[in-house]
């Protein structure tokens, strides 16, 4: 991997003794491809950006959770006031007797999910826990150290307890109006998607849960299906040898061609050019 931006503990961490800090990005910018020698927990709590975690694209926006490894690499690209927290940690300093592998997917190795979501209820809960974490994490005594690694245990069970798979109906439904769309909205990916359909279900006016998504993610409710759509077309490119044809179908588009021309005005380049370019880039 040479030339990989690495980040490095000494930039972001008190001392050596330190285990967990907080970085805000208030915006998150556009960074290019890189890896840590520290571990990080990532939560998006407004507008919306282009992830891409070990090559695969995530279009992420206010919910979004991820847990990143050290050796991950990943980029951010296509922001759009996008703010989020990265909760930051070496788990060869942590030093309560914390079973950590039980509440942080890929803790110990790799194959854990990376990509949760937080609905508002869950996002509300930890919140001020995340708040207290940070005000610890800025303080250089052996106290705040311990405090904060307390506070970073007590933030990964409420994670652990209130997160769920991005397209699961099912865990969403007691969260609020606009998590049940966005999950549905990932669980629509090869199949139409009508939100006059999914308002009249939930009894709530399509006009205001069109300006309550713009409001919170920056995006129409189309525009982040279809990015939802194209990212998943990306993957299956990539990491599959399904025809064009069949990809399209797979990401809710029933005509190849008008597959191309969308896939080519998102992304710049035709599914071919994209597959092309990406197998020789692995």
């Amino acid at each position: 991997m040479a030339g990989q931006l690495i980040l490095r503990r000494a930039d972001f961490f008190a001392s050596a003794a330190q285990a967990v800090a907080v970085a805000d990005r208030y915006p998150q910018n556009v960074f290019a491809e890189h890896t840590h020698d520290f571990c990080e927990l990532v939560l998006v709590w407004r507008g919306n950006g282009l992830h891409i975690l070990n090559d695969r694209p995530y279009r992420i926006t206010r919910g979004d959770l991820f847990y990143i490894r050290a050796e991950d690499k990943h980029s951010y690209a296509s922001v759009n006031d996008l703010v989020l927290q990265n909760i930051i940690y070496c788990p060869d300093r942590l030093k309560l007797n914390v079973d950590w592998a039980a509440n942080i997917p890929g803790f110990l190795r790799a194959g854990g999910t990376p990509h949760w979501r937080l609905g508002s209820n869950g996002m509300a809960q930890v919140r001020p826990v995340i708040a207290q974490l940070e005000q610890e994490s800025l303080k250089n005594d052996p106290h705040a150290f311990d405090m904060a690694e307390l506070l970073f245990a007590q933030l990964t069970i409420m994670l652990k307890r209130y997160r769920y798979a991005p397209d699961n109906p099912a865990a969403s439904e007691p969260e609020a109006l606009l998590d049940k769309l966005i999950t549905a909205l990932a669980g629509s990916l090869n199949r139409s998607f009508v939100l006059e359909k999914f308002c009249e279900q939930e009894q709530c006016s399509e006009r205001a849960l069109r300006q309550q998504f713009r409001t919170q993610t920056g995006m129409t409710v189309n525009h982040y299906l279809r990015q939802l759509r194209i990212c998943h077309a990306q993957y299956l490119l990539q990491h599959t040898e399904l025809m064009v044809s069949e990809v399209a179908m797979q990401c809710g588009f029933e005509d190849s061609n008008y597959f191309s021309v969308v896939f080519n005005r998102e992304v710049g380049m035709t599914p071919v050019q994209w597959r092309h370019r990406s197998h020789n880039a692995a």
